[in-house]
């Protein structure tokens, strides 16, 4: 089994115990998938980092799909766009991707910066974007930069940007007195969404996980 199926499994087995606040408890769970790949000699340094974020975002996908699917969405990893050349995606996926691809000038257009892309099947229209990460040290100003691409161009103006993290340490949770990293997603992004069970001192622009879909369902009858 490998680490991100074991992590799947934990997931399942707390929320069988903490229910719907299962999502607070997440960075608990990559903490225990890594001290036992850690015993079993398989991550070291930077390959251990590596390997939690790409679970992370892994676990999201798989958390959101489901409620987004009864929304009549469906969620492709944005990997999935960027390493497969054309022919290997579905026609739906293909076009998907060309309704992301952002136009540099006389150089080649390039995909955004994606996690996970959420999009209406019937007509592959893209709806948002989500940028997943442990902790705001991570390039927090380069999620930006692709928000700022995106507001740019009117075939890529309506597509939300969304930040969805453990806030590891602890830069979102103030409010009155808000960090730089706080700031900064607050004015930029869209939303921002907090796995945690530190007290989040919660805003319109930054809130607990649990209220991601809600929201969602919001943007949808907005767009109609």
């Amino acid at each position: 089994m490998n680490s991100f199926e074991v992590l799947k499994t934990l997931y399942g087995e707390m929320q069988e115990e903490r229910g719907e606040e299962v999502y607070k408890y997440v960075l608990e769970l990559l903490q225990e998938v890594q001290r036992v790949r850690n015993v079993s000699g398989k991550d070291k340094g930077q390959s251990s980092r590596s390997s939690n974020g790409h679970n992370f975002e892994k676990l999201i996908q798989h958390i959101i799909t489901e409620p987004l699917g009864a929304l009549g969405l469906e969620v492709v990893n944005g990997n999935t766009l960027g390493r497969k050349v054309d022919r290997n995606l579905s026609e739906a996926l293909r076009q998907v991707k060309q309704n992301l691809l952002i136009d540099y000038d006389k150089f080649e257009r390039l995909l955004p910066d994606a996690d996970i892309v959420i999009f209406n099947p019937e007509n592959s229209e893209v709806i948002a974007i989500i940028s997943c990460k442990i902790s705001l040290r991570e390039r927090i100003a380069h999620t930006v930069y692709w928000k700022f691409k995106l507001l740019k161009s009117q075939k890529t103006e309506h597509i939300k940007l969304y930040l969805i993290t453990l806030d590891k340490d602890k830069h979102l949770t103030e409010r009155e007195h808000p960090k730089r990293q706080r700031i900064i997603v607050e004015t930029e992004l869209d939303s921002t969404y907090v796995l945690t069970t530190e007290n989040l001192e919660e805003s319109d622009k930054v809130k607990l996980f649990e209220h991601f879909i809600e929201d969602f369902k919001q943007v949808i009858e907005e767009s109609k």
